[in-house]
């Protein structure tokens, strides 16, 4: 990823919070692949000798599940909303104290209301990031008066598309193109079934799943393919690199939203106070404006918008985030028994069968 504000994080990392208690490594976070960028976490550093947390990473919350009910064990992880309720009866996280969030009273109040961060009046989930995943294309390649989602069927791009490596998210986009998004968390067998349908159709063009953001942009970089189902961060990167692309934000032709933050798991070791020191890096509006500035994401963070770039914010559309959830498919929890027909069958299609 090309990154600005180098500058800016040597200059926070250099002041000193305070006195250094314990080894930043001591505590362990589970998180998606880019999310060990210091930038995110200038404080934690600071206070910490300038060292780090250690990092393992999962490509899909269907993996970071199955890992964690295996015995896997990490102080805090990074699912999105759609994946707290099923953690939460597994019995894998504990509840926050919001007393100990220094930052919580900031938090965008259409977050708070996402289905997930709190349940039974318990606050399960700190929000860090929230933002799209869309259909992200070539524009020296497709027209924008061309694109959208049906297009991936088309045989003309045949190993020219990728979408992720997880059942969650390729449904999200089939329900989208089959025109029952607005009953994706509870598709009725028949919808179910164009979704899979759909899903057959394009598998045939499909270059590879990825489950690595990086392995997307490298291709659509060099031109192996043309559309991808991905994130804001990917579009932002292809920019930066100068290459001719963008993300499909016509509503009516389907985008998804999602919510992720850090969840504090019952395998947690460390002690609290270090884990709530990285909470409130992570929530800091410097992390804000630094995720909204280098990666293209939202931050959950209100105070972030008033210092970070204000022409990336418009250009992003993130600027009314109640308009923002309003006008797309918003990833929240389906029913346990959609998530295992969607599992399985997501396996199928990708074995071709």
């Amino acid at each position: 990823m090309k990154l600005k504000g180098v500058a800016a994080f040597a200059l926070a990392t250099a002041i000193s919070s305070g006195g250094v208690t314990a080894g930043g490594a001591d505590l362990s976070v589970f998180d998606w692949s880019g999310y060990e960028d210091p930038g995110f976490f200038a404080s934690y550093m600071a206070k910490y000798g300038d060292e780090a947390p250690s990092y393992s990473y999962f490509g899909s919350q269907e993996e970071a599940f199955t890992k964690l009910m295996s015995g896997f064990t990490a102080d805090l992880a990074h699912p999105c909303s759609d994946a707290v309720r099923k953690w939460v009866a597994a019995d894998l996280i504990q509840p926050l104290d919001e007393g100990k969030l220094t930052n919580w009273t900031d938090v965008l109040p259409e977050i708070k209301e996402v289905d997930g961060i709190v349940l039974d009046g318990k606050l399960y989930m700190l929000p860090f990031e929230w933002g799209n995943t869309g259909l992200i294309y070539r524009t020296d390649k497709i027209s924008g008066d061309d694109i959208s989602l049906q297009l991936l069927a088309d045989p003309a791009y045949a190993g020219k598309i990728a979408i992720p490596d997880a059942a969650s998210s390729a449904y999200a986009l089939a329900s989208l193109a089959t025109g029952n998004g607005a009953d994706y968390t509870n598709l009725s067998d028949a919808q179910f079934k164009e979704a899979s349908d759909f899903l057959r159709s394009i598998h045939q063009n499909v270059r590879f799943y990825w489950s690595d953001a990086g392995q997307l942009d490298q291709a659509m970089t060099s031109g192996e393919i043309e559309m991808g189902w991905a994130w804001n961060q990917s579009e932002l990167n292809l920019i930066w690199n100068e290459v001719p692309a963008a993300m499909m934000r016509d509503v009516d032709k389907g985008i998804a939203t999602w919510v992720c933050g850090y969840v504090h798991l019952k395998s947690a070791t460390t002690p609290d106070e270090q884990v709530y020191d990285l909470l409130n890096a992570l929530t800091d509006p410097a992390s804000g404006q630094y995720i909204i500035d280098n990666w293209g994401y939202p931050h959950s963070n209100a105070k972030a918008f008033e210092i970070a770039d204000q022409a990336s914010i418009e250009a992003y559309g993130f600027s009314d985030p109640k308009a923002f959830f309003e006008g797309s498919l918003f990833f929240d929890a389906v029913t346990p028994a959609l998530e295992a027909k969607m599992l399985a069958e997501f396996e199928r299609i990708k074995a071709g069968f």
